[in-house]
Order: structure tokens, then C-alpha cells, then sequence
């Protein structure tokens, strides 16, 4: 496998934020409108998260071919993406397409939870690059993480079963991933004791 390749870091974020807006544009477009194919009637909902596969999967093989590599979250991601895309469209129903997001927190916060049981952080295994850390700090950060990912698959259970489409949607495209974000920049504030700075000693 070819060397990772840095890009400019405005069109990674293009290209790993932009196909989630093209969803919510697409919906906010047509959400109201119905539409026939193959004689059977699709709302736009429906439409738009179909479309949203393609769009995904052509932003990811442009950030593969312009760097040389993929996350791991990013392969689980799309996966997650075609499966419950594909029974969205093939059944017609919204709900699968809802229900992905439930699935995707939940199985990460349960691979995190193994994880912990076994004396190990996998999120240290996927990121320990970006940000060194000692092992303590890793488990204390995996441990909150998987207890986010856990609410937020609880969370959105209760959104799109007790709310409207336009509001899972909007919660969908800006809420979780505002609050995740939040959640990690005040999780490493917090853990910045157990950061290796340059020349100190691992342990």
C-alpha cells in the first residue's frame, strides 16, 4: 500500500463533511415532494439518503486517491451507509435509514466496551499517532467515549421514533457531531496530565 499523503486540510474537511450537507440540502430540496419509480411512490427522504450513498462513496474514493489510505471508521462508515441505504430503498422505509445511526454509536460503543474489558483501548490503537498519550489516559478516554456513543445511540432512538423527520434530520446533520466534537475537545482539555509531550519518557 502506497505512503499516506498529506492534502490541504480544508478540502479533506470537503470531502469528509460535504457529503452529510449534500444530504442535508437534498432533503431540505425535496423533502416535500414524491417521486415514482418503477411504479412504486418514494418520498424525498427516501430519494435523498439513496443519493447519499453515491456521493459518499465518490468523496471517499477522491480522499483515498489523493492520500493513499482510509480510516478504519471512515470503511465502517460507508459500509454502514450502503447497508442501511440499500434496505432504505429496497423496502421503502425511512426507518432504516434512522436506525443506522443508532447502530453505528452502539456498535462503537460497544467494540470500545470490549475493548476495556480486556485491558486494552482500541482508540488508542486507532489514534495513539495523532495525539501520544500514556496508556491510563487512553483507558479513561476510551471508557467516556463508549459511554457517549452509548447515550447518543439511545438518543437518537428517542429523536426518530418521538420526533419529526425534519428535526432528526437537522439533529442528524449539525447536533451529534457539534456535540461530539465538544465532548473531545473538553475530554482532552481534561486529559492533558496524561500527555506525552515531546522528549518525555513513555513509560
Amino acid at each position: 500500500m502506497a505512503d499516506a499523503r498529506e492534502i490541504n486540510p480544508i478540502l479533506k474537511q470537503v470531502l469528509e463533511l460535504g457529503p452529510t450537507l449534500a444530504f442535508f440540502v437534498l432533503y431540505i430540496r425535496i423533502k416535500d415532494d414524491v417521486f415514482t419509480f418503477g411504479g412504486t411512490e418514494y418520498t424525498g427522504f427516501i430519494v435523498a439518503a439513496v443519493v447519499f450513498v453515491p456521493i459518499l462513496l465518490i468523496a471517499m474514493g477522491i480522499l483515498w486517491a489523493l492520500t493513499g489510505k482510509l480510516s478504519r471508521m471512515q470503511v465502517f462508515t460507508a459500509f454502514m451507509v450502503i447497508f442501511f441505504g440499500g434496505l432504505t430503498a429496497w423496502f421503502n422505509d425511512e426507518r432504516f435509514f434512522k436506525m443506522k445511526t443508532t447502530i453505528v454509536y452502539g456498535l462503537l460503543a460497544l467494540i470500545l466496551t470490549v475493548g476495556l474489558l480486556r485491558g486494552r483501548s482500541w482508540l488508542e490503537y486507532v489514534m495513539a499517532d495523532m495525539m501520544p498519550m500514556q496508556h491510563e489516559g487512553w483507558l479513561i478516554l476510551t471508557k467516556r467515549l463508549a459511554m457517549a456513543f452509548a447515550a447518543m445511540a439511545v438518543a437518537n432512538e428517542i429523536i426518530w421514533r418521538t420526533m419529526s423527520t425534519d428535526a432528526w434530520v437537522k439533529i442528524e446533520t449539525f447536533a451529534f457531531p457539534v456535540a461530539l466534537m465538544v465532548f473531545l475537545f473538553w475530554q482532552f482539555a481534561q486529559l492533558q496530565p496524561y500527555v506525552i509531550e515531546e522528549g518525555d519518557d513513555a513509560g
